[in-house]
């Protein structure tokens, strides 16, 4: 219910009760308040009440709306004693409402249907609003008042004086770690993400005024239409004070943008070509990855809501979904990059994200040459391996390079041969024509319908391939795979998490026995020996480098014991002066079995890379 105070200037005023939230003001018939004068636009302005607080919306009148002697440019909320002007009127309002004196102890919270929160107190200060439609059933970005994001600092004590010291003989205690020194927040940082909530959250009430389809918007229409809201909003908190002089007005723009419709302070580092990877530990920490160092950078989400808000924008195009039932997904971006997203209840402190970027362009082995990851011999050896259908494993640790290597391998599969890729998240980049890509399917929201890479590895031995190439084994499907190899799709290649050659078969073993068949462990490293020819293995070192650690030859079978033969491997001769590892690549002169058979059947190979230099 909305009771209106109408006056005319140099005349009585009058009042009038109305049993709904929403009335308009115009000089035509069909509006509510109909105030016949020539400065009154036939459709001048709406008076909206919504979640105890008033709203006065300008409809794009000739003459303009006022508040307190303002023309407002954007939706603003208004106190009771504030006057609008509307032409020659003055209106004020009083809500009949008594919600909006209430003030809850505990801030109220709402979840969507798709897990976001929204908040639903708001400041009781002027705000502007802005005209925007909500984004994709997105409440990721809402109002938190400054208040909350501010503390008191305690007061300094008085330093007690200094008593005469005393020499006494302390019994002997263990040594305790240090207390680890943590970096005061900048509270112009606090400042401004309390800044740039309360625009988002005017930006929100704007566009849910405007009740605009944003359905029927295309991205740079969309785009366009909040750039010029947010502008609004800021002018108009400019001309209020809201805005402190150390902002950069351009800044605030650009970053209420990129949270409301894009990937927020996400945006730039995804941008940035010397970042590798983006780690979002909440929504006041986020780390990038540059030449393999972690640096934590200064840019902060607004709120944990926003970091929500992003997370949603990525799984959403792609049929993914995260809530609380579902609390954690994979997932990827437009130029293949990979995601991890995991949410509260399980992210104690916030949603946290983590992006492994992909170059646009995908790496060839010249370049992993060029990092030093291994050597031209070692290049020629592995190409070898590829093009003479060896069954090859890459090993390595979280981060070591493993997919990315697994990529520069498959471009040495002849362009004639159809290759048939089967990924959890899709990540590979190959360049052959015959190229069939596969990707798992997470269940639906009724728990149904998932599709596993192991359920994807039976269906394309179906699919004629001459090779298979699976992104990572890390359950039952490593049984189907090596089966698949010694089945006639020999070539084929994958990765596991492993930290050497011998772990690796380890850790095929430990696979196949989770695909659920009771087999005996000799069966089982029987098909191991069968099946895998080469286990090129990648470390990271602590200096972010990236090589190939060994490159093994599996050999067959002693008693129960697979047996391995290094190819070549890395020795490394400590640090440089700088921290980085130093050391060289080494042949181990042994020469593998299917070198001696090309030579015998005449095939020219390159013999001279098993020289050790």
């Amino acid at each position: 219910m909305l009771s209106i105070t109408i006056s005319e200037k140099g005349g009585a005023s009058k009042r009038r009760d109305f049993q709904k939230d929403e009335i308009t003001i115009g000089r035509v018939q069909g509006n509510d308040i109909i105030l016949p004068r020539g400065n009154v636009s036939k459709k001048h302005a709406r008076i909206v009440q919504r979640d105890g607080k008033m709203v006065v919306l300008d409809l794009k009148s000739t003459n303009g709306t006022y508040v307190n002697g303002k023309r407002i440019t954007a939706p603003q909320v208004v106190r009771d004693s504030d006057r609008i002007q509307v032409g020659d009127f003055v209106v004020q309002l009083a809500a009949a409402s008594e919600k909006k004196k209430e003030k809850p102890a505990k801030k109220g919270r709402k979840t969507t249907n798709r897990g976001v929160k929204k908040r639903l107190d708001v400041k009781e200060e002027p705000e502007l609003l802005d005209d925007f439609e909500e984004f994709d059933g997105e409440a990721s970005s809402t109002s938190v008042d400054v208040e909350e994001m501010q503390t008191d600092a305690p007061k300094p004590r008085a330093k007690p004086k200094a008593e005469p010291s005393v020499e006494v003989e302390k019994p002997w205690e263990p040594d305790e770690p240090k207390p680890v020194k943590r970096k005061k927040a900048d509270p112009r940082v606090e400042k401004y993400s309390a800044l740039q909530r309360d625009v988002h959250s005017r930006l929100i009430e704007y566009l849910d005024l405007r009740r605009l389809d944003i359905e029927q918007l295309g991205d740079e229409e969309l785009w366009d239409q909040t750039e010029r809201a947010v502008r609004n909003i800021i002018v108009q908190m400019e001309q209020d004070g809201e805005i402190p002089g150390w902002v950069d007005v351009e800044l605030l723009v650009k970053d209420v943008l990129n949270e409301a419709l894009g990937l927020g302070p996400l945006e730039d580092f995804l941008a940035d070509p010397t970042i590798t990877e983006v780690m979002v530990n909440h929504s006041q920490q986020i780390y990038v990855e540059r030449d393999g160092k972690l640096t934590l950078t200064e840019k902060t989400f607004s709120s944990n809501n926003a970091v929500l808000g992003v997370i949603e924008r990525i799984v959403a195009p792609i049929g993914r979904r995260i809530d609380e039932s579902v609390p954690m997904v994979d997932a990827r971006l437009k130029d293949g990059s990979r995601v991890n997203a995991i949410i509260p209840p399980l992210a104690l402190k916030g949603p946290s994200i983590t992006i492994r970027k992909f170059k646009k362009e995908a790496m060839s082995i010249k370049d992993l040459i060029g990092f030093k990851t291994f050597t031209y011999g070692m290049a020629e050896f592995m190409e070898m391996c590829v093009k003479a259908r060896m069954n090859c494993i890459v090993s390595g640790g979280t981060g070591s390079g493993k997919t990315t290597t697994l990529n520069c391998l498959s471009a040495f599969i002849p362009e004639s041969e159809r290759i048939v890729t089967v990924e959890d998240a899709a990540e590979l980049q190959l360049h052959q024509d015959h190229l069939v890509t596969l990707e798992s399917r997470p269940p639906n929201i009724e728990g149904t319908g998932q599709i596993t890479i192991r359920d994807l590895v039976r269906n394309c031995l179906r699919m004629r391939p001459d090779r298979i190439i699976v992104g990572e084994c890390r359950g039952g499907e490593a049984l189907d795979m090596l089966q698949a190899m010694n089945t006639g799709h020999d070539g084929s290649l994958t990765t596991v998490h492993a930290n050497s050659p011998r772990d690796a078969l380890a850790r095929l073993e430990t696979m196949v026995l989770m695909a659920g068949m009771d087999l005996p462990v000799r069966a089982i490293r029987e098909q191991i020996a069968s099946a895998v020819n080469i286990i090129l293995q990648q470390t990271r070192f602590s200096d972010g480098s990236r090589r190939v650690t060994a490159i093994s030859e599996v050999t067959g079978m002693e008693t129960d014991i697979i047996t391995l033969q290094d190819i070549f491997y890395f020795k490394q001769e400590g640090f440089d002066e700088e921290g980085r590892v130093k050391g060289r690549f080494v042949s181990s002169g042994f020469i593998p079995k299917f070198y001696d058979d090309m030579q015998k059947r005449g095939i020219p190979v390159n013999m001279n890379i098993f020289q050790d230099t």
